[in-house]
């Protein structure tokens, strides 16, 4: 068996922060798969997934504060309710209804964030998003 040790300059690219936050971000994009953002940039699977990681823990390195990717799902909600006109109610036929919207926080975070959520909230689930939000 013959061993040789290779000397000159590293083969290992080194990444930088900007370079991994934004590699990161695209793996996040709705519809794209960590393979094949991984594929477009040369790196392996595994590394992505380990920034990935990295990023939501907020250890992905650099200076700057990594940003916090917080996985989302959108589901429609209920449509709201439309009254129901008798043909005794033609005064009210005349004037528009508007919904009320009764029970509705709205949360001002910063920065130009909102978050809006309805009285029957789970208090506990609430926290676990907030304190996803700022970090924690």
């Amino acid at each position: 068996m013959r061993v040789e040790v290779l000397e000159g300059a590293e083969r290992r690219r080194r990444w930088s922060f900007e370079d991994k936050v934004r590699i990161v971000e695209a793996s996040y994009e709705a519809g794209v798969s960590v393979c094949s953002v991984a594929r477009r940039h040369g790196i392996a699977q595994g590394l992505l997934f380990t920034w990935r990681r990295q990023a939501r823990e907020g250890r992905l390195g650099g200076d700057e504060q990594a940003p916090v990717f917080v996985p989302v799902a959108i589901t429609p909600g209920p449509s709201p309710a439309v009254p129901v006109l008798r043909s005794d109610d033609h005064d009210a036929a005349a004037q528009p209804r508007r919904a009320r919207k009764t029970g509705v926080m709205e949360i001002d975070l910063g920065g130009g964030r909102r978050l809006k959520v309805d009285r029957d909230v789970d208090a506990a689930a609430l926290r676990r998003v907030l304190d996803a939000l700022e970090g924690r």
